[in-house]
């Protein structure tokens, strides 16, 4: 087994560095187990002060190297910083930190704890906030770990990490922990490049519970073995689900078909997703009854919304898994013990009351729609082994240890916010990770629910960890928060940015590209008379495809025409009988040497006026076909378009030598027949064509040519050669440049005109000062409201009612009927928006629609004292939404008391503080059980 342990290291090192001889201390903490190699090796370069990136499967065992960096913190009198993605793993980080150490604090937007501890704990932001404002606490720490440090390459957050990192001094050491990443010595050489200090890469691909990976095609057509405990991948296995899933969909599709023409077109696809649904519900059944009799639980089912989340557990309705009464007391105490902090009217709310049901049964949900205590309460009973098949949201994946012995995914694909799309590697790797408890598991089973979306799944299966891709890009906040510091310098952070990194380091592979590409464009030489024909050739291309543009590739003008028995010029057929045209597909299937072909009309170059007799069926079809095919090759000259279209690439002067005598087969001619609708345009575009055909037979007799189609060949790859190197060359000059600098220019220009900074010195004024302060919300809307008198013009609830469109962040389902006042409060809103809209210069309504007031009367009700089950039924929001939406909203009325007091409006600070304090209260701020 320590075979398996093994650890891969590597180290970005200053220039200059000098391996530091450091005076043995005492171990800061002992374990009562022995570490693991990769283990040793952290804490080895921990005691040497050394940053450290510690990548590994989940369970591997990264917390015991964070936990070391802390105890020796503590040891050496240092202060240290925690920081995670999420409140509530930070939540959760602080509760197990503070059993482990007495001195721990906590810092997120919803609570402070003990703001002065040696250890705190936090999200990035607030380590962000604290930085820009020069905290003192931050000239004190000497170390910062970075907890699921692969979530920098978050597309919407991830800047905030590489914010802070590079705003930390340089005397600050890292513990980065990591699921594995391929580009680990990349983000390490960054590190060590903008810091001026080594950074150790320490990783290892050891699980110490190994898991199997198998495939659930539909209709309990068994599971399917497709990655072994050693990892590899079964080629066999993944065929044969590939098979069963093609059989359940196809008789699928048959039965659906079973109904009568006439009902099949009108309900096809409404009947077919019932189904789908119901067979769904009957396979998650199947598999539960397969994990239960397998002793397979506890088990964590993954879905990827919170209604399919909630759906997925309504199929055990009937089941139940803890039979034992003492577990069904043990739950009914953990839970009624939790809520015990609760109001007595706010235990009575529908969630609360009905979800204690489901849990005494032993199964659980967990996703973002639940109130923030019944998640913990889940978390709880879960981690006490009292639920034995958990339905969760991805978010359960994330950071805190809580491992099962079976993971389920219902489907591979989620949406992503934009559209519908496979789930990466690097996302099944991190839920799947979920599956084998350490010490307990001999191996973790991950079970893949398929339906009719398989595409990519072998390479999800197959796939290596993504790449740790900067997501760097320049906020208006980032922007401002630094314009305010003096001496800092946007250029600077933005040339410090990992992504600016990733930027430089593909210049030397650019460089060899481009040198080798140069030395193969030699090979595709040939005289300037040739390039010239050349040339001629591709403007004969250009103009011809222009004409079948208008002509011949418009469906509407040359359906009428697609008869059986017409003839068609096919590309890389040549002429052909058409049999059938397919509207649906834009298709026609046409006769050709013995056979049938069915092509896009993109493959169709001419029709012609000529048709001839096809039976319309029967077993003579064909052979009538072949027939007269035969006899219009003898009546009439087929080479004829190798002179208009060169791609039938019969010699071009060959063909003009020696043209047939025979007739040249008669077209359907496009402005009669096929009623083109830009006649002028056709007929400019026949005459360029003409003038360059010409001109080409011109040069050809003139010019010692051998073969035509060998020469064009050599040129179209030369000029592919050529666009890849000037791609290149653009791809230099880009990694050379600094990113984002048309943006930082575009932002200064709305700054200006928005007047948060100077328009000569580009110094922040009050109003810049004033939107530095928000970081919840929009800041350039917010501060816009404050300084506009929209704010001061709203009593407390509508205040409340009015901000609440700025952090409820869902789509818009409707336009809700607002109160007058209401009314008049958003109208206010958009016509800020308005303003800033102008500056950006960019279409409203995208940037209008962000700001969703449909929660206006719910936030309006609950300021003026409204109970939290009243509210409920204003809304079909979920519970989890209203509450993360009022705690975000308590948490912008502070900011913007703060800016209220930096522009001095001592009045509207006192209303602010007043309309957080009117909705911080009953559970919406139920204390976090963990802390």
């Amino acid at each position: 087994e320590a075979g398996a342990k093994k650890a891969a290291f590597a180290s970005a090192l200053p220039k200059d560095y000098i391996k530091p001889k450091k005076e043995k201390k005492a171990a800061a903490k002992k374990y009562k187990f022995e570490l693991d190699p990769f283990q040793k090796l952290a804490v080895e370069y921990i005691e040497n002060e050394e940053s450290v990136l510690v990548a590994a499967h989940t369970s591997a065992g990264k917390t015991v190297v964070a936990e070391y960096a802390i105890a020796a913190c503590f040891r050496d009198n240092q202060r240290v910083v925690y920081t995670s993605p999420i409140k509530a793993l930070s939540n959760q980080k602080f509760r197990d930190l503070q059993e482990e150490f007495s001195d721990v604090g906590l810092m997120t937007g919803d609570i402070t704890i003990n703001p002065n501890a040696k250890c705190l704990v936090m999200t990035t932001e607030i380590l962000r906030s604290m930085l820009y404002r020069g905290s003192e606490f931050m000239r004190e720490v000497r170390w910062v770990i970075y907890d699921e440090i692969h979530y920098m390459r978050d597309a919407e957050r991830g800047v905030v990490w590489e914010e802070s990192i590079i705003l930390l001094p340089h005397n600050v050491r890292y513990v980065f922990l990591s699921a594995t990443i391929p580009n680990a010595l990349q983000f390490a050489q960054w590190i060590c490049r903008i810091h001026r200090q080594p950074c150790h890469i320490v990783s290892t691909d050891f699980r110490p519970t190994p898991l199997v990976h198998y495939i659930f095609a539909p209709k309990g057509a068994g599971l399917h073995l497709v990655v072994d405990e050693q990892g590899q991948f079964r080629a066999l296995g993944f065929q044969k689900a590939m098979n069963a899933l093609q059989i359940a969909n196809e008789e699928e599709e048959d039965k659906v078909e079973e109904d009568d023409e006439h009902k099949q077109r009108k309900n096809k696809k409404k009947k077919s997703f019932q189904a789908q649904i119901k067979q769904q519900e009957e396979d998650m059944r199947l598999i539960l009854q397969h994990v239960h009799a397998n002793d397979l639980q506890p088990c964590i089912v993954f879905a990827f919304s919170k209604s399919r989340c909630e759906k997925n557990a309504q199929t055990l309705k009937n089941v139940d898994y803890n039979t034992d009464p003492a577990e069904k007391n043990l739950v009914r105490n953990i839970y009624q013990a939790a809520l015990r902090a609760l109001s007595s009217e706010d235990r009575e709310l529908p969630q609360i009351k009905s979800l204690i049901f489901m849990l005494e049964r032993g199964i659980g949900i967990h996703h973002g729609g639940l109130l923030p205590i019944v998640k913990e309460v889940v978390e709880i009973l879960f981690q006490e082994g009292l639920i034995k098949v958990l339905f969760a949201t991805e978010t359960f994946a994330i950071g805190i240890n809580m491992p099962a012995k079976t993971v389920i995914f219902t489907e591979s694909q989620k949406f992503d916010g934009t559209n519908f799309r496979s789930l990466t590697a690097s996302e099944y790797i991190q839920m799947s990770g979920r599956a084998g408890r350490r010490g307990k598991d001999d191996k973790g089973t991950v079970i893949l629910m398929l339906d009719k979306q398989a595409e990519d799944c072998e390479a999800m299966l197959r796939g290596n960890a993504d790449a740790l891709n900067s997501s760097f890009h320049v906020t208006y906040n980032m922007l401002l928060n630094l314009l305010r510091v003096e001496g800092a310098d946007p250029e600077f952070l933005i040339g410090s940015s990992f992504r600016q990194f990733q930027q430089e380091t593909k210049l030397p592979q650019l460089i060899n590209e481009i040198q080798t590409l140069e030395i193969g464009l030699e090979e595709y030489a040939d005289p300037i008379e040739i390039q010239k024909i050349c040339v001629l050739i591709e403007k004969l291309q250009i103009f011809t495809e222009n004409i079948r543009a208008l002509t011949i590739q418009n469906w509407t003008k040359i359906s009428p025409w697609l008869q059986s028995g017409r003839l068609a010029f096919i590309s890389q057929l040549g002429w052909c009988v058409v049999l059938a045209q397919h509207a649906s597909r834009r298709s026609i299937s046409v006769f050709y040497d013995n056979q049938i072909f069915e092509h896009e009309i993109s493959a169709l170059f001419a029709l012609s006026a000529v048709r001839v007799f096809i039976p319309p069926d029967g077993n003579e079809r064909l052979e009538v076909a072949k027939k007269s095919l035969t006899e219009i090759q003898q009546r009439f000259d087929l080479t004829n378009l190798s002179s208009a279209l060169f791609w039938v690439w019969e010699d071009l002067f060959i063909t003009e030598q020696h043209a047939s005598k025979k007739e040249k087969i008669p077209l359907l001619d496009p402005v009669e027949d096929l009623q083109v609708h830009d006649v002028e345009n056709y007929r400019l575009q026949v005459q360029k064509r003409t003038a360059v055909w010409e001109e080409l037979k011109n040069n050809l007799i003139t010019t010692e040519i051998t073969t035509l189609k060998e020469a064009y060949d050599r040129y179209t790859q030369r000029k592919l050669i050529e666009t890849k190197i000037k791609n290149k060359k653009e791809e230099i000059a880009a990694a050379q440049a600094l990113i984002a600098s048309d943006d930082l220019r575009k932002m200064r220009r709305v700054l200006r005109e928005l007047g948060h900074i100077e328009p000569t010195h580009g110094v922040i004024t009050l109003k810049g000062r004033a939107a530095c302060e928000v970081n919840t919300a929009d800041e350039l809307l917010a501060s816009e409201l404050l300084l506009s008198g929209a704010l001061s013009a709203c009593s407390k609830p509508e205040l409340v009612a009015l901000l609440s469109c700025l952090v409820y962040t869902e789509p818009r389902k409707s336009e809700p009927t607002l109160r007058p006042k209401l009314n008049a409060a958003f109208k206010r809103l958009t016509d800020a928006a308005n303003t800033i809209v102008r500056a950006f210069q960019t279409p409203p309504d995208e940037y209008l629609n962000a700001f969703n007031p449909e929660l206006m009367e719910l936030m309006f009700q609950w300021s003026q004292g409204a109970t939290f089950a009243h509210v409920l039924k204003l809304t079909d929001a979920y519970e989890g939404t209203i509450v993360r939406v009022i705690r975000r909203l308590e948490e912008l009325l502070r900011q913007l008391a703060s800016a209220a007091l930096a522009i001095g409006n001592h009045e509207l600070k006192i209303t602010l503080d007043d309309a957080a304090a009117s909705i911080k209260r009953n559970i919406v701020f139920a204390a976090s059980l963990y802390v």
